[in-house]
C-alpha cells in the first residue's frame, strides 16, 4: 500500500507489527502482548490523524492511487449485471465517461461515470478522467434512454475537470456540459449523485444534477482545484493548501453549504484502505435515498429539483 506524507506514523507502526508478527511466527517468543500493543497504539493513531485531517490532506486521500474508480463501485454494485453502453452516436466514444445499465438487487439503474486509469497506460487512455463533449453527450443518450424506460440514474463523479483542449472546445465542451445541466434538471426518472473522488468544475457539473447529490467522507467538490486557484491568486502552487482551505471543497463544507445532501462515511484510513466497506455503504445510500424517490410522480421530481438548485445560494438585496 503507498503512503501519504501524512501516513507516515502509520506506515511506520505498520511496519512495527509486520516485524512483530514475523517474530513471533518464526521463533518460540511469546509476542502476543507486543503485537497488541502496537495494534492498539495504531488504532488510535489512525483516529487521531483522520478526525484532524485538513482541505488539503482530504484531497490528497481523493486521488489516493488505490481508491475505489467508478468502474471499482459499479462492478462491485452490480456484479455481472452490468452492461456498458457505447458511444454517443455522433463523434465517438469517450473513454473518460462510462455508462450502463446495471442491477443492485432486483432494481435496474443506469450508471454513468469518469473513469480514471490505474497506470500510465490506462491514463491516457481514459484521458486521466477528463471528459470531451461526447462524453457528456454520451451521458445524455443514456440519461434520456434511461428516461424513456423509466429506469432511475445514478451518476458517479470522480475528474479533475472536463478536457480543456482546443478540440474539445471545437466540439462544444460549453454547450455539451450547459446542456447536460439543462437536460438533468428536467428529466422524469430519479438521478442520485455521488461524488467519489474529485468533482472539479464544469466537467463535474456535466453528470451532477441529481434530486440526491451525496459525497465520500474525503472526496471534494470545487469550481476549481486547489493547485489551479493558487496559481492564478498567486502564480504558483505553493499556495495550494491555502487555497483548498479558502475553496470550502470538502464535504462537511459542502453539506454546510447545502451544495450536497448527505455525507457517506468511508472506513478509517479512507476508502481504499478498505474498499468493500466503501462498496457496501455506497450501495446503502443508493438504495436508501432510491427508496424515498421511487413513488415521486415525474412532475414532483423536476419541481422538487428545480426547488432545489433554485435555493442554492445566499443573495442580499
Amino acid at each position: 500500500m503507498e503512503y501519504l506524507d501524512f501516513e507516515l506514523p502509520i506506515k511506520e507502526l505498520q511496519e512495527q507489527l509486520e516485524k512483530c508478527q514475523l517474530i513471533g511466527e518464526e521463533s518460540d517468543v511469546d509476542v502476543t502482548q507486543t503485537c497488541k500493543k502496537i495494534e492498539k497504539k495504531l488504532v488510535e493513531t489512525k483516529k487521531e490523524i483522520y478526525k484532524n485531517l485538513t482541505a488539503w490532506q482530504r484531497v490528497q486521500l481523493s486521488r489516493h492511487p488505490d481508491r475505489p474508480y467508478t468502474k471499482d463501485h459499479i462492478n462491485a454494485l452490480c456484479g455481472d449485471s452490468f452492461l456498458e453502453l457505447h458511444g454517443d452516436r455522433n463523434v465517438k466514444d469517450d473513454k473518460a465517461m462510462i455508462g450502463g445499465l446495471g442491477k443492485i438487487g432486483d432494481q435496474t439503474y443506469m450508471f454513468i461515470g469518469q473513469q480514471k486509469g490505474y497506470n500510465t497506460k490506462t491514463r491516457q487512455y481514459r484521458n486521466f478522467g477528463m471528459s470531451n463533449p461526447e462524453g457528456y453527450r454520451k451521458a445524455l443518450r443514456l440519461m434520456k434512454s434511461a428516461e424513456k424506460f423509466g429506469i432511475p440514474v445514478v451518476t458517479l463523479i470522480d475528474t479533475p475537470g472536463a478536457y480543456p483542449g482546443l478540440e474539445a472546445e471545437e466540439r462544444g465542451q460549453g454547450e455539451a456540459i450547459a446542456r447536460n445541466i439543462l437536460e438533468m434538471s428536467r428529466l422524469k426518472v430519479p438521478i442520485i449523485t455521488i461524488v467519489i473522488g474529485e468533482g472539479a468544475s464544469g466537467g463535474a457539473l456535466g453528470i451532477g444534477v441529481g434530486d440526491r447529490v451525496l459525497m465520500l467522507e474525503n472526496a471534494w467538490y470545487s469550481v476549481i482545484s486547489p493547485e489551479n486557484c493558487s496559481s492564478i491568486l498567486w502564480r504558483s502552487w505553493d499556495q495550494k493548501e491555502q487555497a483548498a482551505e479558502a475553496l470550502k471543497l470538502t464535504a462537511s463544507d459542502a453539506k454546510k453549504l447545502k451544495v450536497v445532501d448527505s455525507i457517506i462515511k468511508e472506513p478509517l484510513g479512507g476508502a481504499h484502505s478498505d474498499r468493500e466497506a466503501t462498496f457496501l455503504a455506497v450501495k446503502k445510500a443508493i438504495e436508501e435515498n432510491y427508496a424515498e424517490l421511487k413513488n415521486l410522480s415525474p412532475k414532483e421530481l423536476v419541481d422538487n429539483r428545480m426547488e432545489k438548485y433554485l435555493d442554492m445560494g445566499v443573495f442580499k438585496g
